[in-house]
């Protein structure tokens, strides 16, 4: 039996975990409370799709392609994004555990990240101009050559980002979050 396409389908509490879903492409479908850790999405085509409450943790993402998705409320932990297709890359993230996930040299521009926890998330050489950081957890989270130009951190939480690593051109940040700014220099800012 071949892959198919799967479009505007209810997928709820279905187990994928190490295995490959069914179909090659799903449009515009609801994933409810499905486990795909550990499964292999290697070249499937996911379009238009949002995913609650899942945990995707440990999937294999080699060509995956995850175009205008939403993710709420998943676990994300250890995902290599960057092995997804560049091609149109667009995702959201609201409420979603992605520690441990590598965004290493994706162009992920006007991309938003609500209240997410991104402990030692790497970002290095990624795009995120415009991009939103609210109420995340930054801890240890690795910005190498990143280009966060207008981005938002203003309520992002526990970041250490060297300026002069990356490009901040109009990033906005909290007066309390300029601390994470200057980590670089080891010094004590006191009040």
């Amino acid at each position: 039996m071949g892959k198919h396409i799967v479009e505007d389908q209810l997928i709820e509490n279905k187990d994928f975990s190490g295995k490959a879903p069914d179909a090659e492409k799903y449009d515009c479908c609801r994933f409810v409370n499905c486990d795909l850790s550990g499964a292999d999405l290697s070249n499937i085509h996911f379009l238009e799709c949002t995913f609650n409450d899942c945990d995707l943790s440990n999937a294999t993402l080699a060509q995956t392609a995850f175009r205008d998705i939403q993710f709420i409320n998943c676990k994300l932990i250890g995902l290599n994004f960057q092995d997804c297709n560049p091609f149109l890359l667009q995702m959201s993230f609201t409420d979603c555990q992605l520690e441990l996930a590598s965004f290493y040299q994706l162009k992920l521009k006007n991309t938003r990240f609500q209240n997410c926890n991104l402990q030692e998330a790497d970002f290095t050489e990624t795009d995120l101009t415009n991009s939103t950081f609210e109420t995340c957890d930054l801890f240890q989270a690795i910005f190498d050559q990143t280009i966060l130009e207008k981005a938002d951190l203003r309520t992002a939480l526990h970041y250490s980002i060297d300026p002069e690593n990356n490009r901040i051109r109009k990033a906005r940040f909290s007066r309390e979050g300029i601390v994470g700014l200057l980590d670089r220099y080891d010094i004590e800012v006191e009040g």
